[in-house]
């Protein structure tokens, strides 16, 4: 078996998991370098015969949809499994795509779990459905599922035999494209018929209930907490549907049928809701039903945006059953919202005690502000995303995907002709070089464009749980592996450039400055420092700091607590009772640039012994 990823929460412990187990089960795992690289890798394996899954999150399927669309036409041989995971509430994310609308855009057949146990088995049909239609089959998760834990029965695990082989004979061509396109919908109609006798598909309710709930994924645990609590349960049936797509018609039709009203509970789009509302039409011509009311995101019962939970799918059952609910005592309510407001605050996103990312945008900050042309950052997807908040200072001025911030500052820096003269830095990753932005640093190159592409390499796939990437020397299995140099890879490309370390923040400052004031052509800017929850694993803190009260102005320092109100490093509090600043030993790893940013140097670094 082959598993490749690129990772994205919350879609990251899918190969981390099974590269736990790699090599005792004999599968080659893999973190590819991009989501459409990971998708081929896992294609190539299912046409010699293999079984394999890929897995990303609802953004990665954008990268890989090119193929994904080719896949569906050209078909597969061994069980091909894409697991996406999607994001509903945008925890981690820069949207709340639908991956469900790729389904029916592709022509794939598409599950969705609702429990731990399902996820496990829904993979093992999944495999064996793909195997028998010569089709990817797509399971999708959320968030709710992906990060959390449950008791789940494995069964037994088949030793795998067989090898590899790939038949020149039957080349998987999409050509010709039309009769491609026709086995695709022939393969589309077998995956229903086996979905109309599926057991992950189940009605719970009475026989004729007075609301008919259709839910999905997490939808169904939802619901049924939400009748309960209700107590509704003699008068509200729910059907779960574990295959979204294609949707099982005669089971829809036969429940459709038993209720005049019909509420859905789903994460993300109204999906299910179209696709049943468009069965119904149907249905209605042919049969003269009387007509149904539908409930769901489209007459607002449910809201469109936003993550569900049980309060959600109370408050549509109220409004569509006109039911009295009251979760709790309104007076014993009104008080412990008035104490929630006094006692909690709001508490801002943040870069870790120490990360050099903080580091990296105070000296650009402080260069675009010497600069004094008014210029600007536009930043990728990763732990910088931060720049759009106080601890990246504000900085982040366009929001985008993995590669679009050089791909937009390719596009400023073209626009000298129409009069644009402001200085533009692009900022990445060391991971998302390698995914996105090494093409769009070509095409920069290649069309002259003028721009700062600052890459902010700290050794690792930081934010979604230190995932290898080429340029670490290790792959998924811990194994060492090349090491590709991404200085070398950037002057291979004909740019200028240059290698500090930000925790350096004076020659830091000084070098943006510079570099800005070039304005011929691509500068490359590599601010080179180990994350530093890496580092307190491999080394030892190089500083210890302490505040000199004696220099230390507190609120009098020109900025009104420079330290603890603008830099916001976690490692330095204030001291409420002394009215000063204070280093919290406890978090502190004595990276030692706080002590740079004092403008009365009471920051003290003393080397650490």
């Amino acid at each position: 078996m082959v598993a490749t990823a690129y990772p994205g929460t919350p879609s990251s412990e899918v190969i981390g998991s099974l590269a736990d187990v790699a090599k005792e089960r004999k599968i080659y795992v893999e973190w590819s370098v991009n989501e459409k690289l990971a998708l081929e890798i896992a294609a190539a394996a299912s046409m010699t015969g293999l079984r394999a899954i890929v897995a990303m999150k609802q953004n990665g399927i954008n990268v890989a949809s090119d193929y994904l669309f080719t896949l569906g036409l050209t078909g597969t041989k061994g069980g091909l499994v894409l697991v996406v995971c999607d994001d509903p509430g945008s925890h981690s994310s820069s949207n709340e795509e639908d991956t469900r609308l790729f389904a029916r855009m592709g022509d794939f057949p598409l599950l969705e779990p609702a429990t731990f146990q399902e996820a496990k088995d829904m993979t093992q049909y999944a495999l064996e459905l793909s195997e028998e239609l010569k089709s990817i089959v797509i399971l999708r998760s959320v968030t709710r599922i992906s990060h959390a834990r449950g008791n789940v029965k494995l069964g037994h695990l088949a030793e795998v035999k067989g090898q590899a082989r790939f038949d020149v004979d039957s080349p998987f061509s999409y050509a010709p494209m039309v009769q491609k396109h026709a086995s695709a919908h022939e393969k589309l109609k077998k995956a229903q018929e086996s979905f109309e006798r599926c057991h992950f598909n189940g009605y719970e309710g009475p026989e004729k209930p007075d609301l008919m709930i259709f839910a999905s994924g997490t939808g169904i645990f939802y619901s049924r907490e939400a009748v309960a609590l209700t107590g509704v349960e003699a008068r509200v049936g729910i059907l779960k549907i574990g295959t979204s797509w294609p949707l099982p018609e005669r089971l829809i039709r036969d429940y459709i049928s038993r209720s005049s009203k019909i509420l859905f509970i789903e994460e993300v789009d109204p999906f299910l809701e179209f696709n049943v509302k468009e069965i119904w039409a149907d249905l209605a011509v042919t049969s003269g039903l009387s007509p149904r009311v539908f409930f769901g995101k489209r007459s607002g019962h449910i809201p469109r945006e936003g993550e569900l939970n049980t309060d959600r799918v109370i408050e549509g059952l109220r409004k569509a059953l006109d039911v009295q609910y009251e979760p709790r005592d309104p007076i014993y309510a009104a008080r412990t919202n008035k104490l929630t407001k006094d006692v909690v605050s709001e508490r801002d996103l943040g870069f870790c005690p120490g990360c050099p990312h903080r580091a990296s945008y105070w000296a650009i900050k402080n260069a675009l502000r010497l600069d004094d042309r008014e210029g600007f950052l536009v930043p990728d997807i990763g732990c910088y995303t931060l720049a759009r908040t106080a601890s990246g200072f504000f900085l982040s001025k366009t929001g985008g995907a993995m590669g679009s911030g050089t791909g937009l500052a390719c596009g400023f820096g073209k626009l000298d002709q129409f009069g644009f003269d402001q200085p533009v830095i692009s900022v990445c990753g060391d991971s998302t070089f390698f995914h996105a932005a090494m093409p769009a640093l070509a095409n920069a190159q290649y069309s002259k464009s003028n721009l700062l592409m600052c890459i902010l390499d700290n050794s690792a796939t930081a934010m979604t749980g230190f995932q290898p990437h080429p340029g670490v020397g290790r792959n998924a299995l811990g194994d060492p592996a090349p090491v590709l140099d991404i200085e070398m890879i950037c002057r291979s490309m004909g740019v200028k450039v240059v290698v500090k370390n930000p925790f350096d923040l004076k020659d830091t400052i000084d070098t943006i400055t510079h570099l800005l004031q070039d304005d011929e052509g691509v500068k490359v800017l590599i601010l080179k420092q180990k994350c530093a929850l890496l580092r307190a694993k491999d080394e030892k803190p190089p500083y210890r700091m302490h505040i000199d009260h004696g220099k230390c102005v507190g609120q009098e320092c020109g900025c009104n607590r420079l330290c603890t109100r603008i830099f916001r490093c976690p490692g330095i509090i204030w001291d409420s009772e002394v009215r000063k600043a204070k280093v919290d030993e406890v978090i502190c790893v004595g990276c030692g640039v706080c002590a740079d940013i004092c403008p009365n140097s009471a920051i003290i670094k003393e080397e650490a012994s």
